[in-house]
This record gives structure tokens, sequence and C-alpha cells, in this order.
């Protein structure tokens, strides 16, 4: 057991209004330069809806994350070595910009220096990269408040089969949710895997996945393999660039940009302790369904004494130790486990979580002329509600739709007691009991999920800064490298140190 520290993050979507001030605060805070005008590290998208950039979640078309091979071994879905020296300088497997949006800025010299006269001056858009008129045709959140559902939505590649004649895009039926989005750095990240100059690194101390600019030579493959289009090319320095989950913050103790300027006071911030060794196993799960669970698995428990002293071996702190066993990260992903992963099927291992969005249960139970006040109806009216389980189980838990409804009945089992309980009453105690909570945990479940401070949604420890010399003295290594080879230590962040063109795999082959 190899034990390493992780920063994760957990979104709890129901509070989510789709106000955008993460993006905005994100985007003035790491892209507002030239070359990066249309890469938004965190974007927030409306569901149902194709995303940005357009149907990123298409991995037949984009070729995003891994699979297996007939053999049950994990492989690029983007392909191997050979073929990524085939594609080098011409990677067919790339997004236009089309599907981002052109970057426009606007004539504001003509509103500023127009003469005098009766007409009014406008300022026309023109194009960032071309210099010239453009129309504004698409940005990174197109479908906003259903403005272009009942065009656009019908692309989303979550809604397949027969789940798009069930959803109807009419306005008295539809449904709507926010889900906001930036890098996951995963466990089992594939744009590092597939980068020919070992540009992308994975940090040893805390998990964030960076890139080298030295080392980056514009190759592009981390755009293709990584799933969730999270990686962008600054068109003016050619180089690689994406969400670095505000590192220097992180190190100082505080949380990212996006957390700290949130609304909603929907994001939490923590530690995980998990064993190194077990990634690429987890991630070579055969059944999709069961990666979320092979997942859990991965992360331990920083209450267990074994796990303690392992840790500490390890050379984890003791302020790190005690960050983990409070962090609100694990109480939602592995205490009360009603958080889930975006798309475990593209097997990453994502290290950024969500709490699905409940709709308004209540309203569907007494619309079907159920009880309100017995749990059986309230649970079966799950099954029932505007946003459809099939829709959020092939966002979070690869088509299990099981999975999906035990959290929405725990949630709905919380939000029942806790109304009796305002009400004055004794609570649904026999709706925990059926979702597995006692009365304790749901006041704890609900401190952490409604009323929760800032210093419990974010338990984020300070780097050590004997820790930042013991790496720069010493070789390191990936958490999940296996091909025996060194990598390169520089200061607190560790590169792979492969050879161009030698391909790295986290799931333990090169």
């Amino acid at each position: 057991m190899r034990i390493m520290a992780h920063v994760a993050m957990v979104m709890n979507l129901d509070k989510c209004i789709g106000c955008h001030t993460c993006s905005v605060t994100c985007k003035q805070t790491w892209t507002n330069r030239t070359g990066v005008e249309y890469a938004w590290f965190n974007n927030v998208e409306t569901k149902p809806g194709v995303g940005y950039p357009r149907r990123y979640e298409d991995q037949r078309q984009w070729k995003g994350g891994w699979t297996l091979d007939k053999r049950g071994r994990l492989v690029l879905r983007s392909g191997g070595r050979v073929k990524r020296l085939l594609s080098l300088f011409s990677n067919p497997d790339l997004p236009g910009i089309e599907d981002y949006y052109e970057p426009v800025t606007y004539d504001y010299d003509n509103l500023v220096g127009a003469p005098a006269g009766d007409d009014i001056p406008v300022a026309r858009p023109r194009s960032v990269l071309t210099g010239r008129p453009t129309a504004i045709t698409w940005g990174a959140n197109w479908e906003d408040g259903l403005g272009g559902a009942p065009e656009h939505a019908g692309g989303d590649p979550n809604l397949g089969g027969e789940l798009a004649e069930k959803v109807r895009f009419e306005f008295e039926q539809t449904f709507l949710f926010h889900l906001p989005r930036l890098c996951e750095h995963c466990l089992n990240p594939a744009c590092i895997a597939a980068c020919p100059s070992g540009a992308m690194y994975k940090r040893v101390e805390d998990g964030i996945v960076l890139v080298d600019q030295d080392r980056c030579r514009g190759w592009r493959m981390c755009v293709t393999a990584c799933p969730y289009k999270k990686v962008y090319v600054n068109h003016a320095t050619g180089k690689a660039e994406k969400c670095t989950f505000c590192f220097p913050r992180i190190e100082a103790g505080q949380p990212t940009v996006c957390s700290e300027t949130c609304v909603g006071r929907l994001r939490y911030l923590g530690l995980l302790l998990y064993d190194a060794d077990r990634v690429g196993q987890a991630a070579a799960t055969e059944d999709e369904k069961d990666l979320l669970d092979a997942q859990r698995d991965v992360l331990l428990d920083p209450s267990d004494p074994g796990v303690i002293a392992a840790a500490r071996a390890s050379g984890i702190p003791e302020d790190w130790l005690e960050a983990a066993r409070r962090s609100p990260v694990y109480a939602l992903i592995a205490t009360y486990r009603i958080a889930l992963p975006l798309h475990p099927e593209y097997r990453t291992l994502p290290m950024v979580w969500y709490v699905p969005p409940l709709s308004p249960v209540l309203d569907a139970v007494g619309a079907a002329g159920g009880d309100q006040d017995d749990p059986d109806h309230v649970f079966a009216a799950v099954a029932r509600l505007r946003i459809p389980l099939e829709y959020l189980a092939n966002l979070f838990t690869a088509g299990d739709t099981d999975l999906v409804a035990g959290v929405l009945m725990k949630l709905t089992a919380l939000r029942s007691h806790m109304r009796e309980r305002t009400l004055g009453e004794a609570g649904d105690e026999a709706g925990l009991e059926a979702v597995g909570l006692t009365a304790g945990e749901a006041e704890d479940l609900h401190r952490l999920l409604a009323v929760a401070k800032y210093e419990d949604r974010y338990v984020v420890p300070a780097a050590h800064k004997e820790d930042a010399a013991a790496l720069t003295a010493m070789e390191n290594r990936c958490p999940v490298e296996t091909s025996g080879e060194p990598a390169a230590a520089g200061g607190r962040r560790v590169m792979l140190g492969l050879p161009t063109l030698r391909r790295h795999t986290p799931g333990g082959r090169a």
C-alpha cells in the first residue's frame, strides 16, 4: 500500500443558480490574456445541452479517456504510440474553434471617435483571431436558461436512445440544471499518458495536474486524450494550458478562486488519502457500472489507525492527516456516499465530484395523489421526478439508475426529516432508517450541505516548505507510474520525466 494525498472538490448541484460568478472570477484570474480568450478553465453549463466545446461527451467522435482492449488492459481511446506519432503534425480528433466559439472584440474606437451626427454609432464585433467582422453564433454556455434548448439540447450525448424520446423540450415539461465544470485532476489522467513531450504532470504532494510550459511543444495530444476537453491551446504561444486548481492559493491553505467566490456556497474542498498502488487496477475494472465503487475503494479512511500509521511512514505531515479527517469531501464521497464522479466510464478516476440535483419530490408525491408522510410514497416518487433518473445516471454512474436513485432517496429522506424538525415535530426517522441514516447522521449531513461555515466547507492544509526542499533533493515518481523510470524532480512540482514519444500509461503499461 502506497498512501498519497490528493486535494479534491465536491459540488452540490442543488445549490447552483447558474450565476457564472465562478467562471468570471476564474477567467479574470487565469485566462485574461492574449491567446486564451476562448478558454474557460471553469464554465457553468446548462443541462440538457451540448456543452462546451460542443458535444465534448461524445467520445466516439473525440476519442477521449481510456478503454479496455480485448485482453482487459487499459489503453488510450485515442490510440497508441504509433498512431500518435503518425498524427503528430495533423491530429484529426480535435474540436475546431467553431466547437468552442470564435472570441470577439468590438469596434470601441468607432464609439469613442465617431463624429457628431444624427446616427447612433455602434461597436460591431470583430474576430480576435482574424481581426475581420464576424457574427456571434456560439458561446461557452449557449443553452443558458433554456435559451437554446429547443434547438440544441436534443444534441446532448446523454440523451441517446429511448431517453431522447422520453424527454420533450416543451416549456411546461422540460427540465434544467446547472453543471459547473473544471479540470477533474484525475487519478488516472489520460492527458498525461498521451503527452509526447512529458509536459503534463501530476504533482506528488497534492495530485494537482499541471503543464510544464517549458517542455510543452504544442502537439495537442492532451486535448484529444482529455475526455472532458479541459485542456486548451494558447493560440499566441502554441502551448497547452488548463485549470491549475489555483495551486498558489492551495499551497497557502486557501480555497480556489471559483470556490471562494461561489455565490451559492455549493463547493467543498478537502484532502483525500488514497492507495496509489490500486489506481491502475480500479481504472481497469471490467464493468463500467462498477467503476464508482472501485474508485471509492481506492480512497482510504483517514481515521483508520493502520492508514494513519502508513501515511506517517509515507511522510504525510500531521496537519495534513488532521485535515483529511476533517475533510468535507471525504464525508460526502465515502461516509455519506452522496457525491458522484462525472462520467466514470471514461476510466480517468476524476477527483471533482457532484451531489446530483433533486427535483421537488414532495410536489411529485402530491401530484400523484400520494401521502407526503409515507416514506414508500416519497421514495416511489423519485422515479417520477422531472429530471429523469436515466439522464443523471448517464452523467454520473455510467448508466446505473439504481445508484442515482439511492443517492436521491437519501437526499429525499434527509429533506423530509429536516422539514418535520423545522415544523417542531420529531422527524422522519423511519425514512432515515430506510436509507441507512441515523438522526444524528442526518443532522450532521444537513449542517454540511445546508449551513456549513467557511472553515467546514474548505479544509485545505497549507504546504510545507521543508517538503519542497525534500522533493527537490530526491527523485519522485508520478503517483501511478509503474514503468520503472524515475521522474525528474522540480521543486514541489514533479514531472513524469519520460523521454519524447514514450507513452506513459498510468494504468501500468508503457
